[in-house]
């Protein structure tokens, strides 16, 4: 992953770097994650890089939740179709793993960092299978939390944490 995001930096490098780190947590797949290593990358201050990838990572999320059925359904009438097959399979097979434990199962799925998690697939899999929107923002805004606790460890390292003390 760090690799994908090396490549993003260099790619965005003429623009401010905390646009670049925003950009990136924009992005499916990457989201805060991503943001955060970038930040690390770039050597922009812990405290500053938290609310921009929180921001970055919180933006589409209300889109996901209110708008993609309707979204999906108009998509799949175009040429897009498999790409929309692909996507809801995806939130099928997170689904699985979700719906044993319904909002704690959503929390846990966007904040633990593993390839597939997070809080766009969260909110697809949300949306998809109806549920709360009161619900799945706190569970999806919980996940957040805990994928920024997770994830400033990784990226910034013990040592430098430990430093703030």
């Amino acid at each position: 992953m760090e690799g994908i995001i090396q490549n993003m930096v260099n790619a965005l490098g003429g623009i401010p770097s905390e646009l670049v780190v925003f950009i990136i947590s924009l992005c499916p797949i990457l989201e805060l994650r991503g943001g955060l290593i970038a930040a690390s990358i770039l050597h922009i201050d812990m405290w500053r890089a938290i609310p921009i990838c929180v921001v970055g990572n919180i933006l589409p999320i209300p889109f996901i939740l209110l708008f993609i059925e309707k979204i999906f359904d108009v998509l799949k009438n175009t040429r897009f179709v498999k790409m929309i097959n692909k996507l809801e399979e995806k939130a099928e097979k997170g689904a699985e793993k979700i719906m044993k434990h319904k909002n704690w199962g959503l929390l846990l799925f966007v904040g633990i960092p593993l390839p597939g998690t997070g809080a766009w697939t969260g909110s697809l899999v949300a949306a998809l299978f109806h549920f709360k929107l009161k619900d799945a923002c706190i569970s999806i805004l919980g996940g957040l939390v805990l994928a920024t606790i997770i994830m400033t460890f990784i990226s910034y390292g013990i040592p430098y944490l430990v430093s703030l003390f």
